[in-house]
């Protein structure tokens, strides 16, 4: 991989890399932190899968972090990065978190939903819990009765119960307004009615299409805002796409288009193809190459550079290595994506 040593500018990199503006990746951050402030956000590591880039987070004053795998937690954990630290996901591979209590000063936290998924956190020797409710997303998550007995077993087996957790994820991408703020309020009420009978501190949820609109929530679980995406970008907020994927022109066809080489290993494809920060269009992406079309292809040369935007921050960033920190033209950090691994 090259290191700092050898970049000092985009021209530098190998293609395709992944780059971030950091005009605009400080604008994003001061504008969460605007909102929510310190430990009113924890803000969540499957967005950016970087403990370089969490550390940014901490010096803005955000020092609880959520994320989506054991892996995650772990290397945050071993990186010193955060002081408390939720798996906000189901998992069986845990027994490796509960280990890392008594090597780090962090608090590790589990979201539990079930039984099954309670039992690997005692054998594991996990020390606290949240209760995962289901808010109606179809994805993880108890009714409230089912989150009840299991904090009561919980407590029994001498774990700490620090309060619920639900995903308003099927409300994200809704249009800002009162739709909006009253459906996520009906989510957010089953979650408060869950804390009522559980008990503790954390009422955990939200994201970056609710950050704004989540008013019940003691926390909020928010990442891509850090970064952003085409997704995301097409929501009335503060932020603005702060990634892109460098890329280089290795053919041009006097039929109307130009060939680089960023394709469908570069890029998260399941939110839609990416768009192009320059004169024209995509036209597609196969597996090595994006195909696109200028307003005029005679503009073009192989060699010449492009920047596009990807559809989903999360999945693009976990198919690369490093993010590149830019300043105009100048390459100024280096962040590595060391925690892209399962």
């Amino acid at each position: 991989m090259t290191s700092t040593t050898d970049v000092s500018s985009t021209a530098d990199l190998r293609t395709p890399a992944l780059v971030v503006d950091r005009q605009a990746f400080d604008a994003n951050v001061a504008a969460m932190s605007a909102v929510r402030p310190g430990r009113s956000l924890r803000p969540h590591v499957k967005a950016f899968k970087s403990t370089a880039l969490a550390r940014e987070l901490v010096a803005a004053g955000h020092p609880t972090f959520c994320a989506a795998t054991p892996r995650e937690i772990e290397g945050l954990a071993l990186a010193g990065v955060g002081d408390d630290l939720l798996l906000a996901n189901e998992s069986f591979d845990v027994a490796r978190l509960g280990a890392l209590s008594d090597r780090t000063d962090a608090v590790i936290t589990v979201a539990v939903d079930s039984d099954e998924i309670l039992d690997a956190a005692i054998d594991g020797g996990v020390r606290s819990v949240l209760l995962d409710i289901d808010v109606g997303l179809p994805r993880c998550g108890c009714d409230i009765d089912t989150a009840e007995r299991l904090a009561e077993r919980a407590r029994g087996a001498g774990l700490d119960v620090r309060g619920v957790m639900g995903y308003e994820g099927h409300l994200m991408m809704m249009e800002n307004g009162d739709d909006k703020t009253r459906k996520v309020g009906e989510a957010m009420a089953i979650l408060l009615a869950a804390s009522e009978r559980i008990g503790g501190d954390i009422v955990s949820g939200g994201g970056t299409g609710t950050y704004a609109t989540n008013t019940w929530c003691t926390e909020i679980q928010a990442g891509s805002y850090t970064l952003l995406d085409t997704e995301y970008a097409t929501l009335d907020s503060p932020f603005e796409p702060a990634l892109r994927v460098l890329a280089t022109v290795v053919s041009t066809s006097a039929k109307g288009w130009i060939i680089a080489d960023a394709g469908l290993k570069a890029f998260g494809m399941d939110h839609g193809a990416p768009t192009w920060d320059g004169p024209g269009k995509v036209l597609y992406c196969s597996d090595e190459h994006v195909t696109l079309i200028p307003d005029d292809v005679g503009d073009w040369r192989p060699g010449d550079r492009v920047l596009l935007l990807p559809a989903h921050v999360d999945p693009t960033i976990a198919r690369h290595e490093t993010m590149w920190v830019t300043s105009g033209d100048d390459v100024v950090a280096e962040w590595p994506v060391d925690l892209r691994h399962w």
